[in-house]
């Protein structure tokens, strides 16, 4: 198993100086900034973009995926307004980043992925960094964890057509979904489960995210 890369002083002021931009741009809950003040973003990228790693912008992690930009992180986060304890459901593990970002929050993550080569390379490294509270899956995103359900909150990370039904059937009542809808340009959704079968929707700001794609892709 690999070591993890370096955490410099450097590389933790770079990140105060990326929390700060991203407190002044409106995201409020310190909470949030801590975690992202404590969890070094450089060790969820490739060693090339090391020194662009505390940019607030999207970087590529292979197979046609990427490292969500860190406002979009902490903006997604923001709408789910996690508490400790809470089970946590992800489509689209990724890097692992916002996983990790999660966990520090206190909550239990099952964070799915659809590509194996990023599921395998993602579980090594949130293994190494400790994080006891983050499950990982290589399974169809789209279909959800049926048989751990249902959730507190769930996260997509990709943008949808529309709103799978499987994922809202998956919600505890009083549970949130935060989702990208759209094609080119995806309005952030935020939907809860206020009765057996009745949601209630709001919607934020626009943003773009690669497409969720329904299947496996194995290495």
């Amino acid at each position: 198993m690999t070591t993890l890369p370096e955490d410099t002083y450097w590389h933790k002021g770079m990140r105060r100086k990326l929390v700060d931009s991203i407190r002044r741009r409106g995201i409020s809950d310190e909470r949030i900034l801590s975690a992202m003040e404590a969890m070094p973003r450089h060790f969820f990228l490739e060693k090339a973009f090391e020194e662009k790693a505390y940019e607030d912008t999207a970087f590529p992690i292979g197979c046609d995926q990427t490292i969500s930009q860190p406002y979009t992180v902490a903006y997604q986060t923001a709408l789910l307004e996690i508490q400790k304890r809470e089970k946590v459901l992800e489509i689209g593990t990724g890097s692992g980043y916002q996983a990790a970002i999660l966990a520090l929050l206190g909550a239990r993550v099952f964070t799915i992925e659809r590509q194996e080569i990023l599921y395998l390379r993602t579980r090594e490294l949130l293994s190494r960094l400790g994080l006891r509270n983050v499950r990982c899956y290589f399974r169809d995103g789209s279909k959800g964890l049926p048989e751990f359900a249902p959730f507190d909150k769930i996260l997509v990370t990709a943008a949808a057509d529309a709103v799978p039904q499987s994922l809202l059937d998956q919600l505890a009542i009083g549970g949130m979904l935060v989702i990208p809808v759209g094609t080119e340009i995806q309005r952030m959704e935020r939907i809860t489960r206020v009765g057996e079968s009745e949601y209630k929707t709001e919607q934020f700001d626009h943003f773009r995210f690669v497409p969720f794609l329904k299947g496996i892709e194995k290495k």
